[in-house]
Parts: structure tokens; sequence; C-alpha cells
């Protein structure tokens, strides 16, 4: 089994397809609420919020 694959994005919005175009799967869009990071149900990729991105520091301020 292959290690899933870490995306550091710059939004808590995202969008995955898999990657791998007719091998990939339907695009679905994975939102991290006050959360660092969200994993996509269908490939298992984990998306990490970049720690300088303006809504890094949004998130990390919610709920104060």
């Amino acid at each position: 089994m292959q290690p899933r694959e870490t995306v550091q994005v710059e939004s808590t919005k995202v969008a995955c397809n898999g990657g791998g175009g007719a091998l990939g799967h339907p695009r679905v869009w994975l939102n991290m609420g006050d959360k660092p990071a969200v994993d996509c149900p269908y490939c298992g990729r984990h998306f990490v919020l970049k720690a300088h991105s303006s809504e890094a520091g949004a998130a990390a301020h919610a709920g104060h």
C-alpha cells in the first residue's frame, strides 16, 4: 500500500478529483471548516492548510 499523498493548500475549501485523469474519481469539494486539514473520502489525499495562508490565521482564531 502506498502512503497517502499530502497536498499543501492556501484555502480551507479544496477540490479533489484523484489527480489521475480518467483513472481518478469524480471531483468533490472538501471544506476544512476550522480544522487545519481534511482527507478526501475517495482517494485519501491529505490536504493541509499552509501555515502562512490568510485562512490559516482565521481558522486558528475560530472559536476563541
